[in-house]
């Protein structure tokens, strides 16, 4: 008896495979997120008395907490590595699919830059906007402990994001959700909300902020056809929000 490797997936295997591929990385975030927005929402204080800590410390003892810090990052790429692999296996191709490939390293760099200037004015406006509403709780962006490893590890936090959600929330979902015959808009919106529902943490301004950078990053990855500019753009976004963070005077970002 053979198996027939080359028989197209079936709807309905694709459709699981999409929910198990969310259900290991970030629509399992979007649960949390969920959760966690109810419980701030209920809890005794306003929402904007409330903290939201990213890259926080997980240990008292530097070596300790440097190896947690590197596992966090290591593991959270195991979709990603999950995601192209099923895409491989079914196109044969997933680099050139998603344009991870490094074809084009000028324009991506160059695309990249431009898309982190332009949401990086706009989205300090929105968060300073969803500040003054109350909508947001106060974001940290960074409280590891002033050691030799706190801004390398606070940029491999902010490629490991870049590439986690890019590669999966747009290349990967987009990418599937067309092969099972959904309409554009409609997977424009998808991957937008999940990337907003999965911020909800920080309060509804995020939520927001971030599913206006979904739409803008969907529309681009369907007209260049490459996801590395998206993950361009996102590292330098986090880089300067978590480094700077931990760079300036913490005077400097009462507003948040």
């Amino acid at each position: 008896m053979t198996v027939d490797l080359a028989r197209p997936v079936s709807r309905r295997t694709l459709g699981t495979e999409v929910l198990l591929v969310l259900g290991v990385s970030l629509g399992q975030s979007a649960v949390y997120a969920a959760v966690n927005i109810i419980g701030r929402l209920t809890a005794d204080r306003p929402l904007s008395q409330q903290t939201a800590t990213l890259n926080a410390s997980q240990s008292a003892r530097p070596w300790l907490d440097l190896t947690y810090q590197l596992l966090n990052i290591l593991f959270a790429l195991v979709p990603v590595l999950l995601a192209v692999h099923l895409l491989n296996r079914d196109r044969g191709d997933a680099r050139g699919t998603l344009g991870l490939d490094a074809r084009r390293p000028g324009s991506d760099l160059g695309l990249g830059a431009a898309l982190a200037a332009l949401i990086g004015l706009p989205g300090i406006g929105l968060f300073f906007v969803a500040a003054q509403l109350g909508i947001n709780a106060s974001v940290v962006p960074a409280n590891l402990p002033d050691i030799w490893w706190a801004v390398p590890v606070l940029v491999l936090a902010a490629a490991q994001n870049a590439i986690l959600e890019e590669i999966v929330v747009v290349g990967y979902l987009m990418t599937r959700l067309r092969e099972l015959g959904w309409r554009i808009g409609t997977v424009i919106a998808a991957s937008a909300l999940l990337r907003g529902s999965y911020h909800l943490y920080q309060g509804f301004g995020a939520f927001v902020g971030n599913a206006i950078m979904g739409v803008l990053f969907s529309l681009v990855f369907l007209k260049t056809k490459r996801v590395l500019p998206l993950v361009v753009a996102h590292t330098l976004l986090d880089v300067v929000a978590f480094v700077g963070y931990a760079a300036l005077p913490r005077s400097w970002f009462d507003w948040l």
